[in-house]
């Protein structure tokens, strides 16, 4: 039970982050990818801020004999590139440049109760849902 409600909580920081650095508003990050428009480079400085951050806590997480919720770290362990992880980056790449959500900030947004949140979110969710139906080769 305690690593639900360790979940909850990140869960939670996680959406307020978001909220507060402007992630959940799609015109704010269309505005950062309009690289040859009306450029916004503000969430330049929050990604550099959540990578410099991870690169420091995840060094040092990993030097723990192992997390405090869990028995064992669970690392990936594959490193190869192949067709499907591109294929889920261009779908990604896709739906974020369109519409200005990616995953995080969309379920985030939906605290804001606004038409296209929901929508996104369903979408986002019934694409999750055909890829199960799908054969995977």
């Amino acid at each position: 039970m305690p690593q639900v409600f360790a979940a909850l909580l990140a869960g939670i920081l996680f959406g307020i982050g978001l909220t507060v650095s402007q992630m959940i508003n799609p015109e704010k990050v269309l505005s950062f990818l309009d690289f040859f428009g009306a450029w916004d480079p503000s969430l330049a400085l929050v990604m550099l801020g959540a990578v410099g951050v991870s690169a420091v806590v995840f060094r040092l997480a990993l030097k723990q004999p192992r997390p405090v919720l869990a028995s064992a770290f669970q690392v990936p362990s594959r490193s190869d590139v192949d067709s499907r992880l591109i294929a889920g980056g261009v779908i990604f790449g896709l739906g974020w440049g369109l519409v200005g959500w990616c995953p995080g900030p969309a379920i985030a947004s939906l605290a804001l109760a606004q038409v296209e949140s929901f929508i996104f979110v369903a979408a986002m969710i019934a694409g999750m849902l055909l890829y199960r139906l799908l054969p995977t080769p």
